[in-house]
């Protein structure tokens, strides 16, 4: 586990109690309710921007706090307990990582001062199939007289229908799978061609699936070198997932506090649940794999910070890690609580919606596991 900094402790323990008292799983109830296109409530959005959270790995000469991606990392396990819905991932991690790592001057004084203070929304739109695979990106852009002509489609774009711009993995040239021709462009969300249609999931977040036809881009629109992204793309992708890994891991976290709560209050035969060798065992086996998840989080974030070799697979590890134990976590979340863990009144089935669609999210535990295998040369 990580030392955290005072200031790093400070924030964290910020971020828990906003959580708690202004964006609470009541409030993320209502907004289920409500059908919020969005999903997300404009008014939280706003607050979390006031806070300043989605300047925190933006250099400070375009408005953010550079402070670093562990501590984002830690206002996302914080927003995950509670399953505060918000674009902060998308756009303060994801989007703004596209542009440090790849953007133009032009494009980083456009858009970052923006995404530091949550008035532009820019998210990441990688993949063009049911399944995560970076290198089948599912649009083509072709050269044209004035830059690039957008055809294809994208599925499950994280804030698709908030964003304002869209960072956008195109193949140039070859074919799928090739990571040559692989290029990366910023398209304006409202660009004449490109339609954005909802995509309701079972976590009643704001994904959209994304239609290019016939959409024209500029040629300054690039992000990188042209049919040569697919190393920043995977750089890109790597801050993500360790991202949605933090993020997780409050999930579960969350869904550990709430079991363990149970197990002590709950009464069966004469005494506390929590007091049957069987479930005092399997909560202990619970903790030790939710302190694992959570080193090999913050593992990934610390090696991000430090710019160290080892990015892609810690990245991996943990992507792989917080999978299988969110998944178990929300499983045993909703068992040991019995019939009421069943009911749509008590909350374990938000948490194990919210955890299925972050399996998914920038690639499953099967995906990361092949991947850091192949990392390490197995």
């Amino acid at each position: 586990m990580a030392v955290l900094t005072e200031e790093q402790a400070l924030l964290k323990e910020q971020a828990r109690a906003w959580a708690k008292e202004e964006a609470p799983v009541s409030r993320f109830r209502e907004m289920r309710d409500s059908g919020a296109e969005l999903g997300f409530d404009r008014d939280t959005w706003s607050s979390i921007a006031k806070l300043g959270w989605p300047g925190i790995v933006i250099p400070e000469q375009y408005g953010g706090a550079s402070m670093g991606h562990l501590t984002f990392g830690l206002v996302l396990e914080e927003l995950g307990r509670q399953l505060t819905a918000s674009p902060l991932l998308a756009t303060g991690l994801v989007g703004a990582t596209a542009l440090i790592e790849g953007g133009s001057d032009e494009q980083l004084r456009r858009w970052l001062p923006g995404v530091a203070d949550g008035t532009a929304i820019l998210t990441l739109a990688v993949d063009g199939g049911p399944r995560h695979a970076p290198l089948d990106p599912g649009v083509t852009a072709e050269r044209s007289t004035d830059g690039y002509c957008l055809r294809g489609r994208k599925t499950h774009v994280l804030e698709g229908l908030a964003a304002d711009a869209l960072v956008v993995s195109t193949r140039t040239t070859g074919v799928a799978g090739d990571p040559e021709g692989v290029s990366l462009l910023l398209v304006d969300a409202e660009v004449p061609g490109l339609t954005r249609k909802r995509r309701a999931t079972a976590d009643s977040r704001g994904y959209a699936d994304l239609i290019f036809e016939g959409v024209q881009v500029p040629e300054s629109a690039l992000l990188g070198a042209p049919d040569a992204a697919a190393p920043l793309l995977e750089a890109i992708l790597d801050r993500a997932r360790a991202g949605v890994a933090a993020e997780m891991l409050g999930v579960a976290a969350q869904s550990f506090d709430m079991t363990l709560e149970y197990l002590k209050t709950r009464v069966q035969f004469g005494q506390v649940i929590g007091g049957f060798q069987a479930l005092g065992h399997r909560a202990a086996a619970l903790f030790s794999a939710m302190e694992l998840t959570r080193s090999c989080v913050e593992a990934a974030f610390q090696a991000i910070d430090a710019g160290t070799d080892d990015v892609p697979a810690l990245c991996s590890l943990a992507k792989a890690q917080a999978c299988d134990f969110v998944h178990h976590m929300s499983n045993e979340l909703i068992q040991m609580h019995g019939g009421i863990g069943m009911t749509d009144e008590f909350d374990a089935g938000l948490y194990l919606k919210r955890a299925r669609a972050l399996e998914a999210t920038f690639g499953n535990a099967a995906f990361h596991r092949d991947r850091y295998a192949t990392l390490h040369g197995f």
